[in-house]
């Protein structure tokens, strides 16, 4: 089928992103940059914070404790970013570590001011895993502006929690941290809405998806990296065989793409 699985075995993911001794339940923070992260983050973490870089990388990785409802939570903040497509090393890491740092949980922090061009990412996290939560942070600058936002609309639509804040003032953090705590413990199992491609891409990814579930054995959605190959995204590989011990070899990716086209063909045969 083109694709192997190399001997060498699965290790303990979360040892390559944290060191020894994080506490508790890890939460991922994410975000557009400008969007308020850095301040939710010292929100929740107060003067409970150690800050390094990223393994490898000259990126700084900021992380903190908070605890709640009796539990403990390490969070992570991660570089802010627009999307997960790994055009930088900022969003090579963030990908990363959603990916193969098995957070509990990923926090997306939205600005409520530019909501639609912040939900990309959110959009992109909800594709590699259903435990998020949607931070719309800035809300006290929303109703500044006059911006009216329909958030049981917008939970119901992104089939994830959706909980206002503004950070700033401290408004929404107990309800944040309640949220997060019920997603990290199972409380709360969120159901993203799934996104539904052309068919032509349906059929590629679903052929694609199936030869990868038996590789990946859900440590990584199989229909997301699908997707991603389809698309073009190489980058990928190298953290898929770095942190999964997975090899994966371009004929199958042919073989996809194969499909694909010949579904767009047959598409568009069925259009004339």
């Amino acid at each position: 089928m083109g694709l192997t699985k190399q001997a060498t075995g699965f290790s303990t993911l979360r040892k390559n992103f944290l060191p020894a001794g994080s506490e508790g339940y890890v939460v991922a923070l994410a975000g557009n940059p400008n969007a308020g992260k850095s301040t939710i983050f010292n929100a929740l973490t107060g003067l409970r914070q150690h800050t390094g870089n990223w393994p490898g990388k000259t990126v700084l990785q900021a992380r903190g404790r908070f605890t709640h409802q009796g539990h403990t939570f390490t969070l992570v903040d991660l570089p802010g970013t627009y999307s997960l497509l790994a055009n930088s090393v900022e969003e090579q890491v963030a990908r990363d570590f959603i990916c193969f740092g098995r957070p509990d949980v990923t926090v997306v922090v939205v600005d409520a001011t530019c909501l639609e061009r912040n939900l990309n990412l959110v959009l992109q996290v909800t594709e590699i895993t259903s435990a998020v939560v949607v931070c719309l942070n800035l809300m006290d600058e929303a109703r500044r502006k006059s911006i009216v936002i329909d958030i049981p609309l917008l939970a119901s639509e992104l089939g994830v929690p959706v909980i206002p804040t503004a950070a700033r003032k401290g408004e929404g953090l107990t309800r944040l941290k309640d949220v997060i705590a019920a997603v990290a413990t199972g409380a709360l199992q969120p159901v993203p809405t799934p996104i539904i491609y052309d068919d032509d891409i349906e059929a590629a990814a679903g052929q694609l998806t199936r030869q990868l579930q038996p590789l990946l054995r859900g440590r990584l959605n199989a229909r997301w990296v699908a997707l991603r190959l389809l698309e073009g995204d190489r980058s990928l590989l190298p953290s898929i065989e770095r942190f999964l011990d997975v090899k994966l070899t371009e004929p199958a990716l042919h073989d996809a793409h194969a499909a694909m086209t010949h579904a767009a063909c047959a598409a568009l045969a069925g259009r004339k």
